[in-house]
């Protein structure tokens, strides 16, 4: 882990590291925000991973989100990875929906992305044991992400709910195999076999009964301009509901798709991560 960036920052550090990933095959950038109780000596404190969204990297979440204000308040290093592989030799697409900045969180199976589009993987295994060697970071952890993040948080947390103690979402794509975004997403790293698809669809997991016990997060503003189209949060309402899964869903009157929305409530998602992480 090279620290390329290093920024005081209430009371903590926010940092950029960059690391060569086995498993994507390319060098990787991951923010990591340590609070001030970091320095405390033998501190192991909990994690909680951001998961962003298309064309963004490590960077827009740290500068726009405002987040290290509440890290530093409840003693939670926050980790905010790229959103794919990157670099010379990776495979890309023209658009900002596929390609690199648009990993989508799963683990490609098709050319040509099957070689390094293992975001999945990434985030669930590399990443932490990472973090956890060369942090003082405990094993108690939680996931967060917008958009295309939200939507790989929550089917990440589903999928492993032992491994993540909370999470919660932004304007999510709930339901990637019914919306754009998601269809071609997944038929490019994936395949036709609309059965591959449900491993990576949170609606789909919901009513599968994955991560059963986990209580879901989900605030989504209803000026949103993808809100009908691409992330459609009644799809997860209905199979929650179907499903008998805990899900707090907040409609926010006025807000949109942007950081603008996401900085109004991440204090209060930082606080709901920061009450499970250290129950």
């Amino acid at each position: 882990m090279e620290r390329i960036e290093r920024r005081a920052c209430f009371g903590g550090w926010q940092d950029v590291y960059r690391h060569d990933s086995a498993v994507l095959g390319c060098s990787m950038k991951v923010a990591v925000y340590l609070p001030p109780q970091a320095q405390a000596e033998g501190a192991r404190l909990p994690v909680l991973y951001w998961l962003s969204g298309l064309t963004c990297s490590e960077q827009n979440f740290i500068t726009k989100a405002g987040a290290q204000r509440y890290a530093a308040e409840h003693g939670v290093i926050i980790v905010a990875p790229d959103t794919s592989p990157r670099g010379e030799g990776v495979a890309d697409a023209e658009g900002y929906d596929l390609g690199q900045g648009a990993g989508f969180y799963v683990n490609a199976t098709e050319q040509p992305w099957a070689a390094q589009y293992r975001m999945y993987d990434y985030i669930v295994d590399e990443l932490p044991a990472l973090i956890q060697a060369h942090f003082p970071a405990s094993d108690k952890r939680g996931i967060c992400g917008h958009s295309m993040g939200g939507h790989g948080a929550l089917s990440i947390a589903l999928r492993n709910p032992g491994r993540y103690a909370s999470v919660s979402a932004f304007s999510p794509i709930v339901a990637p195999s019914q919306v754009p975004w998601g269809q071609k997403a997944f038929t490019a790293y994936l395949g036709q076999d609309r059965a591959a698809w449900r491993a990576y669809d949170s609606v789909e997991l919901v009513l599968a009964g994955a991560g059963k016990g986990l209580h879901l997060l989900v605030d989504q503003g209803q000026e949103d301009e993808f809100l009908a189209g691409q992330l459609k949060p009644e799809l997860l309402q209905a199979a929650c509901g179907a499903a008998g899964h805990a899900l707090t869903l907040r409609l926010q009157p006025g807000y949109d798709h942007s950081y603008y929305f996401i900085a109004s409530f991440i204090g209060e998602h930082v606080a709901w991560h920061a009450a499970a992480l250290q129950a």
